[in-house]
């Protein structure tokens, strides 16, 4: 009853920001920027106070996941089904985007002003983010209390397992600090109990801030763009629920009402990283592992984000398509190949999903400044795709589980 209570919560607080922004857009324009400003202080507090937790989070569980485990091979295996699911999933996403964009055709015959592209200047300038030498010193943390600071999710995690694997080989000498961990995990999931109810506020001021700024009609313009991307995360969901119902059978409905909340919260506030700690919470109550949830859950925040895998594709050939750049099969397959490996590379890069775009746009010859078109709906885009990348996480989670705890009854 409690779950249903801030669900029915969330969903109130989504309606009210809808109305309360279309009010300060129709009827009180010259105030709707200070407005937007100050509400969307409720939600920066919300997602301010997640942050705040992630980190210890992150680092306590996955250490007394892989402690928890004892054998490395177990470590091995699990993270072996990990990545191919991961890599998996992601590929298909690549190619759900490639073929609605090819479907739809939604930039094609588009009237928009080439001319003006000032808001692409900041992203082609962060297009060295996606360079080898860059991405391995963002894997490998310089300082842990510089990942921890900065909530680096990726350096957290690589520090996790060293730290766990460690631990395990000291044997019962390290009992003592597996339990405190342990203990430390409980009060942090419970600090998120009462983080969470401060969510409807932080739903609140996300909706009402940005509809304020650009008003329902945004949704005309971008019309054919976001009819053809939600039709994609369509598809992406019913492929991601096949998949969940072939490992989970119907027990995949039960997940997916286990994690409705998360789910609502990633949608209202486009960021899937605000859910991870009610998202690690939902997964044990639903049953879950915790040593699997602790282990697998981090991994994908980091390469799983299906929602996010889809829009690259999607977004890049939209972009072509506007400037009627001609695009091969072979080509856009090379592109979908391409992005495989530099979508992994910027895990925790802020507005990763747009620096991608815009250097995948320049390698392949397409004006890199066109990401300027799709920045006044990237907010509703992300909005989709954080709900799918919570998704992902969670089918992907349970659905190692199940097969993990079937292999153990062999």
């Amino acid at each position: 009853m409690k779950n249903n209570k801030l669900f029915i919560a969330i969903i109130i607080a989504l309606i009210m920001g809808v109305l309360l922004g279309c009010t300060f857009y129709y009827q009180f324009p010259a105030h709707k920027e200070v407005f937007a400003n100050n509400i969307r202080l409720l939600g920066t507090i919300f997602i301010r106070l997640i942050q705040m937790i992630i980190a210890p989070l992150v680092f306590c569980t996955l250490v007394v996941g892989i402690a928890k485990m004892g054998d490395m091979k177990m470590v091995g295996r699990v993270g072996v089904k990990a990545m191919a699911w991961f890599i998996t999933a992601s590929f298909f996403s690549l190619a759900i985007g490639l073929a609605l964009v090819n479907l739809f055709k939604p930039g094609f015959n588009a009237k928009f002003d080439l001319d003006n592209m000032q808001d692409a200047t900041e992203l082609v300038s962060k297009t060295d983010a996606l360079s080898l030498k860059s991405f391995i010193e963002h894997l490998i943390p310089q300082s842990v209390f510089e990942a921890f600071a900065h909530n680096e999710i990726l350096q957290i995690v690589v520090f996790a397992v060293f730290f766990g694997i460690a631990l395990t080989t000291l044997g019962e000498r390290g009992n003592q600090i597996i339990t405190l961990f342990d203990k430390i995990s409980e009060v942090v999931l419970k600090m998120v109990t009462y983080v969470m109810w401060t969510a409807p506020l932080g739903v609140l001021g996300a909706i009402a801030g940005i509809v304020a700024v650009n008003g329902l009609s945004i949704f005309l313009v971008y019309g054919k763009f976001l009819i053809a991307f939600l039709g994609g995360l369509i598809v992406l969901w019913t492929i991601l629920i096949i998949a969940g119902y072939f490992f989970l059978g119907k027990d995949v409905w039960r997940l997916m009402k286990a994690i409705k909340e998360p789910l609502l919260i990633a949608f209202s506030t486009t960021s899937s990283e605000a859910v991870f700690p009610k998202l690690v919470e939902n997964l044990k109550e639903y049953g879950c592992s915790p040593k699997v949830v602790s282990f697998v859950l981090p991994l994908g925040y980091s390469f799983n984000l299906d929602g996010s895998m889809m829009y690259l594709t999607f977004a890049s050939i939209f972009i072509a398509q506007i400037y009627e750049v001609e695009m091969s099969l072979a080509t856009q397959i090379g592109m979908l190949l391409v992005l495989m490996v530099t979508s992994k590379g910027v895990a925790g890069v802020p507005r990763a999903s747009l620096i991608v775009i815009v250097a995948t746009c320049a390698m392949f010859n397409i004006p890199p400044e066109g990401i300027a078109l799709i920045l006044p709906i990237d907010h509703f885009c992300d909005m989709g795709r954080s709900m799918t990348n919570v998704l992902g996480n969670g089918l992907s989670t349970a659905a190692i589980d199940k097969f993990e705890t079937n292999s153990q009854e062999e």
